[in-house]
């Protein structure tokens, strides 16, 4: 199996010493669990869903053939609701807009899962990024694409929290990002694409 993990610095794992973040944590659990797994962290920061839908698959094209077992997990979101020069990087309805011709596409082409945005350490962004993640929910549902909205028990994980606090306000350490793995490794879709792959 290959799996492109394709979104923003939660992705990348920004802020884990350890270099992980939680996709890293993820692979190595399926590999530990048996499963001959490739994992490819296409997270770039800053990245909005405008940007990541420019990209997504040219960079997947190549560390997918026909001939592998390829699937896509995304993730995005933050960064279009982030401020920035006074003004919202990306409208609620253009980061809609944008993500469901992506998602259409990647499910077209690939089994694909998403994973929704975090919480981070601003009130105003979470307010957007709370609405964001009920659109993504219901966008994912109409394309029956899988989709773990992971904000709710992000924010009332200590560890989360206090280690987005502690770091630059937006990203957790290594126990932060362990926090986010567990919640994927314990969502239905996720187990079922392990155990069959």
């Amino acid at each position: 199996m290959r799996i492109c993990f394709i979104g923003d610095s939660f992705v990348n794992g920004t802020g884990d010493p350890e270099h992980l973040g939680w996709t890293g944590r993820v692979a190595a659990a399926a590999h530990a669990g048996g499963l001959d797994l490739t994992a490819y962290n296409l997270g770039v920061r800053r990245e909005t869903s405008l940007e990541i839908a420019s990209r997504w698959r040219a960079e997947s094209e190549p560390r997918l053939p026909e001939s592998e077992d390829g699937r896509l997990v995304f993730s995005f979101g933050v960064n279009d609701c982030a401020e920035e020069e006074g003004g919202r990087r990306v409208s609620q309805e253009a980061t809609v807009e944008a993500a469901a011709p992506l998602l259409a596409q990647a499910r077209d082409w690939k089994p694909t899962l998403m994973v929704g945005p975090p919480p981070i350490g601003d009130g105003v962004v979470n307010d957007r990024v709370r609405i964001l993640c009920r659109d993504f929910e219901a966008l994912c549902r109409a394309l029956g694409i899988p989709y773990l909205d992971v904000f709710e028990n992000l924010a009332a994980s200590e560890t989360w929290m206090a280690e987005v606090e502690a770091n630059d306000g937006a990203h957790p350490g290594a126990a932060g990002y362990t926090v986010l793995a567990d919640l994927v490794q314990d969502w239905d879709a996720w187990q079922t694409w392990m155990s069959q792959p």
